[in-house]
């Protein structure tokens, strides 16, 4: 799976946990209106989040790596 570069500015908040604010995508930058969900496993941080183009995206932090990755796009249609 070929899997498009993403580039995240995050908050650290004070016990050092990021939150994603914005990333750029394709060249194109889109902000965080929303976090939709957060969930945890033991080498990542996942969050769903709504994007300022009426998109949901979920993002991957790798915790070992801090290194964040796309791993889905939810289409807003049909919501």
């Amino acid at each position: 799976m070929d899997v498009p570069h993403v580039v995240v500015e995050a908050f650290a908040g004070y016990k050092g946990e990021k939150t994603p604010q914005s990333f750029i995508l394709e060249g194109r930058r889109l902000y965080v209106e929303q976090v939709v969900d957060r969930w945890y496993s033991e080498t990542h941080s996942y969050f769903r989040v709504k994007a300022s183009d009426s998109q949901r995206y979920v993002l991957r932090l790798d915790l070992d790596e801090d290194c964040w990755e796309l791993i889905m796009l939810e289409s807003a249609k049909g919501r």
